[in-house]
């Protein structure tokens, strides 16, 4: 009782600070609420950025792969740290310069409308199939776990997950819906400090089980028991070969973290780009102490159950219950749901805005106003939640959680960075490049996934079977070299796609170069040591992986 009380209250009180931040801006204009009347300051966009990501997808996901196969799976967290380096360098100057509001409204600025359109009703397809759904099953199943709310509720596993996913989605509808994305900010932001101290608080728990007490000595007995989970390189059967660093990994890094429309929009709202710099070098160095939170705990976990868990993503929550003081797990519980709230509310706010500013202004009703196109953003942004809560049920036939949700975001994820990078790296490109890009990217990138990849993998399978090869381990590698891993596909993609906008461009190029405009919404005077800071936390991911490597 006294964790539910502390779960409810601490959840409350976020819930009433969101909303009195929330006055200071106009929620009816779409400035104020789809970008916070671009008043985000680096503190506020570095929690934000931290706790939209790091969601129950993320420490189920994540903990749930590092439980099977170790510390290699780090490459989710400590890349991501580069790539934010990037986006702070690189892009956000620009996006700041050009004024940006959506990824799209770029798009559309540098090859044309149809174009943007096109990459708003992709993310949009993205979010409500493949990522929504995923937050909410995430978060259901570690509440679900956590509370034990079968028990608690005298109820099926079943109908206890469907309940869960039907309360986080009705909850984060109206933070994110009625809130607008300061509401969001703010929540982020209060919620991430939580979470890490939360976060940080499991594994240490969990060392002193197993260390008699001893967080060093927990540690120091992981290691010698486990020293084949403490390898940065892994084999080719992980789920992350060493190889994918050099191909598709940095790519899906740098389109999750500076062309992300879920993610980005907290840097785009920011008061200058001092701000959004420090913001994002902020979120970057706490990024690199990701893998205490999302990939030792699942190692933690693999030790303590000696590998007996009947599923993998059951490692985390699980481990909460073990270790975690009873008069803890209702604070613990309550910030993870922060956590779903955030994700969840954040790629539902980014959807409201992709759909309000280029689709229903753009196509629907050039002559709406601000407050309409507000509020019937709000209006799909309620149905866009309940068609993911019908599909959320649906994944928990999907496996391995993290890689069922990693290899569908390749759908989009590499048609639209490929369009961007051509986009903002040439100047007379034309817009049919990018739609053939687009296009291409999308049905090559299916083409590859479900047909080639299951025939050449079970044709690889049916010879081994006729061999007599029967062990495990030797069948994870014929499964494993009969086709590229799906982040090595992903690059091929890439460079393709690239190489076809490329031609095009060559052959048919358009008349007058783009230029992009200084719009002048904010100042664009850089924060003065992003280079050295932004080198500096490069070196650390490096030192890092030399550190682990076997």
């Amino acid at each position: 009782m006294i964790g539910i009380l502390s779960f409810i209250g601490f959840t409350a009180l976020v819930a009433i600070i969101s909303y009195f931040a929330t006055r200071t801006t106009d929620e009816n204009s779409s400035d104020g609420y789809f970008l916070g009347g671009r008043s985000l300051t680096a503190g506020v966009i570095a929690g934000s950025l931290l706790l939209t990501n790091l969601s129950t997808e993320q420490i189920v996901g994540l903990n749930g792969q590092a439980y099977t196969e170790g510390i290699v799976v780090m490459a989710w967290e400590t890349l991501a740290a580069i790539a934010m380096v990037v986006t702070a360098i690189f892009l956000l100057p620009r996006y700041l310069k050009g004024g940006i509001t959506t990824v799209p409204q770029f798009l559309k600025d540098r090859y044309d409308v149809t174009t943007k359109t096109l990459t708003s009703i992709l993310f949009l397809t993205g979010y409500v199939v493949v990522l929504l759904p995923t937050i909410l099953y995430s978060g259901a199943l570690a509440i679900s776990t956590m509370f034990d709310l079968p028990t608690m509720l005298g109820v099926s596993d079943g109908t206890a997950l469907n309940l869960s996913i039907w309360g986080i989605g009705i909850i984060g509808s109206i933070y994110a819906v009625f809130g607008g994305l300061k509401a969001v900010a703010v929540s982020d932001t209060i919620n991430a400090v939580g979470l890490l101290i939360g976060g940080l608080l499991i594994p240490v728990f969990g060392l002193m089980a197993i260390g008699d007490g001893s967080v060093f000595g927990g540690l120091d007995v992981l290691y010698q028991a486990n020293p084949e989970k403490f390898d940065s390189t892994g084999e080719i059967t992980n789920s992350v070969p060493f190889s994918t660093l050099f191909t598709g990994m940095m790519l899906i890094n740098l389109f999750y973290w500076g062309t992300n429309q879920q993610i980005i929009q907290r840097a785009l709202g920011a008061k200058n780009l001092a701000e959004g710099q420090k913001g994002l070098l902020l979120a970057s160095f706490i990024k690199i102490l990701g893998p205490l939170i999302v990939v030792l705990p699942g190692i933690i976990a693999f030790h303590y159950f000696q590998g007996g868990l009947e599923m993998p993503d059951q490692a985390y929550p699980a481990l909460v219950n073990a270790v975690l003081p009873k008069y803890l797990v209702g604070f613990f519980v309550a910030v993870l749901f922060g956590a779903i709230l955030s994700s969840f509310n954040s790629v539902l706010n980014s959807s409201v805005t992709l759909f309000g500013l280029d689709v229903y202004k753009q196509h629907i009703n050039p002559e709406a106003t601000e407050q309409t196109v507000v509020k019937y953003g709000k209006i799909f942004g309620v149905i866009l939640a309940i068609g993911a809560m019908l599909i959320a049920p649906l994944i928990s036939n999907a496996g391995s959680l993290f890689a069922y949700l990693q290899e569908l975001n390749g759908i989009y994820t590499i048609p639209i960075f490929t369009i961007i990078v051509v986009g903002y790296l040439t100047k007379r490109v034309p817009a049919i490049a990018a739609k053939i890009g687009i296009i291409a990217g999308v049905v090559l990138y299916c083409f590859s996934q479900f047909y080639l990849q299951p025939m050449f993998v079970d044709g690889a399978l049916e010879e081994a079977a006729a061999a007599g090869i029967t062990d495990v381990d030797a069948l994870a590698l014929v499964k494993a070299e009969a086709y590229p891993h799906f982040i090595h596909v992903m690059a091929i993609l890439f460079v393709l796609n690239a190489a076809i906008m490329l031609v095009i461009g060559k052959v048919w190029p358009n008349e007058k170069p783009f230029e992009l405009e200084y719009t002048k919404q904010v100042s664009i005077e850089p924060y003065k040591y992003v280079k050295q800071v932004g080198i500096a936390i490069c070196f650390i991911v490096v030192a890092l992986y030399v550190y682990f490597a076997k």
